[in-house]
């Protein structure tokens, strides 16, 4: 665990850094909250403090880009629904080779609706692996200052809105667990002013590397 940071006020730890990380076992570790929510930042903060692998990471934006490029845009609904397939065909394909090996797999995207959970908590059980979900649940102002901040091209503030609706509607702690998920954990952000690395460091994280690494 790094070492404690001081507060503003000067010299003391801040209490939540002297909070016990939480251990989130080998498994399927689900990421749930709209666009501009943290989610990627949270992560590579993971990848930076050596917490995960990269690989251990499976992000449905960054297969995007490695199939489509960066500037892609489908040229109407039904080219988008083929990419959109073969996006999460290829996300599913790298988790089952996680799962199957015994590893721990981080699923990025947004994940706020109860059909692409349950896509997800299908796998898993597929190989008897726990599901831990991380809920990104800022608020609106929050969210959408974040989002402004980014310079976001592909998401117009009503997409965000609307993503926000539907998480706050169907992405609730008791619901997820009823869903599957053997634990549920928010993770703090802007509001608790905690940055990505502070967050990242309240969590570890078995089993995410292959053995001898």
């Amino acid at each position: 665990m790094p070492e404690n940071s001081p507060d503003r006020a000067g010299g003391r730890p801040r209490s939540h850094d002297l909070t016990p990380p939480i251990r989130i076992p080998a498994g399927l570790v689900v990421l749930v909250g709209p666009p501009a929510s943290g989610k990627t930042s949270f992560v590579r903060a993971l990848v930076e403090g050596r917490q995960v692998d990269v690989e251990a990471v499976v992000s449905s934006d960054e297969i995007r880009t490695e199939l489509f490029g960066a500037s892609a845009e489908p040229a109407d609904s039904g080219t988008a629904d083929a990419a959109d397939a073969r996006i999460f065909e290829e996300r599913d394909r790298r988790i089952v080779a996680r799962l199957a090996a015994g590893l721990s797999v981080v699923a990025e995207s947004t994940n706020v609706t109860p059909r692409a959970r349950e896509r997800l908590i299908a796998l898993a059980r597929r190989f008897g692996a726990p599901v831990t979900v991380l809920r990104f649940a800022p608020d609106v102002a929050d969210l959408l200052q974040q989002y402004t901040e980014r310079g976001r091209t592909d998401l117009t503030e009503v997409d965000v809105r609307a993503y926000a609706a539907v998480m706050s509607r169907d992405a609730g702690a008791d619901r997820l667990r009823d869903e599957g998920a053997a634990a549920v954990h928010d993770v703090p952000g802007r509001r608790q002013s905690v940055t990505p690395g502070e967050a990242a460091a309240r969590f570890t994280f078995a089993r995410c590397r292959p053995p001898g690494r």
